[in-house]
């Protein structure tokens, strides 16, 4: 399974839904938000990942550097070319 961005748009909006549910109250208001937290933290940390997998292929783009790590999982045009557009 391929999760992208818009997913994780999909799951912080359902996020706010929830805590928007004026029928939560107490402990299961408390549940929510520390998910929440949870949710939020999460949601950063994938933001970050994606940001430097933009900055290295900016980077490529503009002949700064040849290729990225092969952890940020950017390819070069040619390698694109190579592997299709969906990779």
């Amino acid at each position: 399974m391929k999760n992208k961005l818009i997913d994780l748009n999909d799951h912080l909006f359902a996020e706010i839904e929830r805590l928007s549910d004026e029928d939560l109250k107490g402990e299961a208001l408390k549940e929510e938000v520390g998910r929440a937290k949870s949710v939020s933290n999460i949601a950063a940390q994938i933001i970050n990942n994606a940001s430097l997998a933009l900055k290295a292929q900016v980077a490529i783009n503009d002949g700064l550097i040849n290729r990225a790590p092969q952890m940020l999982g950017v390819v070069s045009g040619v390698e694109a070319l190579d592997e299709g557009e969906d990779g």
